[in-house]
């Protein structure tokens, strides 16, 4: 992403010292392993950008971006752990490359190394971080074991789906750019308003993956349409089509979320057909239009400059820009 590319490549340059050379090396090389698969970085880059945007140096803020991305590799890898997932990012899973007792020890000296950038704080600032990074890693948590429970659940409200979604994305991002805002002692209005930007702002971006993986384009999207309907999913779009549709169309919907055929592509389209024809595939746009709009409006009133506030809705249009 343009806009962040600044950051991460001062990030970068950090990323390569945060990992302890000392052995064993059993247990560091996995975690070096992982931060060196790269991705985006959009989470620490953003801790950057908001300190930065209120008038702050923002290599004042590495380390507390170097804990969240610390933070989101350790999730990651026990993620992967939890799905069973061969491949991350391309490549084997740190569980793949080496085995699951090895990347569970790595994920958790992962989470401990995150926690230790706050050291070099001082105590008030030390404090506010830890405690931010304390609840949000909580919620992170609550988010993946609601979104667990919900598998084998048949009773998932839309409200109970918003708050997993809100719990296992959002919040990082809300706190990633918060951190930002800590670093760079702003008032505690504008602290509290970045972190309800990027709150909202993620759970808009999950809401337009979920509406993605059915209706998005294969060559565009980035990984395999209908991967949801596939898996049993029950998404947004889901329970809004059974909460929603007629009785017909929730009857079908659960039929076919009961029954893994070996080649899905009927399942597929009949699904299709039925968030489209209960509405809701429209109401999902809608939901998710909400939500980006409710970001942008907590943004206009942050005491930043008019251009910073333009170039975060610059950002935030290029999280969503993926289109069908």
């Amino acid at each position: 992403m343009e806009i962040l590319k600044k950051y991460n490549t001062a990030l970068h340059s950090h990323l390569k010292n945060a990992v302890p050379e000392k052995g064993p090396r059993q247990l560091y090389d996995p975690i070096a392993y992982i931060l060196a698969l790269g991705g985006k970085r959009i989470r620490p880059a953003l801790t950057l950008m908001v300190c930065d945007f209120f008038g702050t140096d923002f290599k004042k803020a590495i380390s507390a971006a170097l804990a969240v991305e610390l933070f989101h590799n350790f999730s990651l890898i026990h993620d992967d752990i939890m799905d069973n997932a061969p491949l991350r990012r391309g490549e084997q899973t740190v569980h793949e490359r080496w085995d699951v007792n090895t990347a569970i020890l790595s994920g958790d000296a992962m989470l401990i190394l995150a926690y230790r950038f706050f050291e070099n704080y001082e105590p008030k600032m030390f404090h506010e971080l830890a405690k931010l990074f304390s609840e949000t890693a909580l919620q992170v948590c609550e988010g993946q074991q609601h979104d667990m429970d919900f598998e084998t659940r048949d009773d998932v409200s839309l409200v109970e789906y918003i708050k997993m979604i809100d719990h296992k994305t959002a919040v990082l991002l809300g706190a990633a750019m918060k951190m930002g805002a800590i670093v760079a002692e702003v008032s505690e209005t504008d602290k509290d308003k970045i972190y309800e930007f990027g709150r909202n702002l993620g759970i808009a971006f999950q809401l337009q993956d979920d509406y993605l993986d059915v209706f998005g384009n294969p060559e565009t999207f980035g990984k395999q349409v209908g991967g949801d309907i596939i898996s049993n999913k029950k998404t947004f779009l889901y329970l809004m089509a059974v909460g929603e549709g007629s009785t017909t169309q929730s009857e079908e919907l659960e039929h076919l979320y009961s029954i893994n055929p070996k080649d899905p592509t009927d399942k597929i389209n009949t699904v299709k057909e039925l968030f489209l024809a209960s509405g809701a595939a429209e109401a999902t746009q809608a939901e998710i239009e909400k939500y980006s709009q409710l970001a942008y409006s907590l943004l206009d009133t942050i005491n930043i400059s008019a251009d910073k506030k333009e170039i975060l809705h610059e950002f935030g249009r290029d999280l969503m820009k993926r289109k069908v």
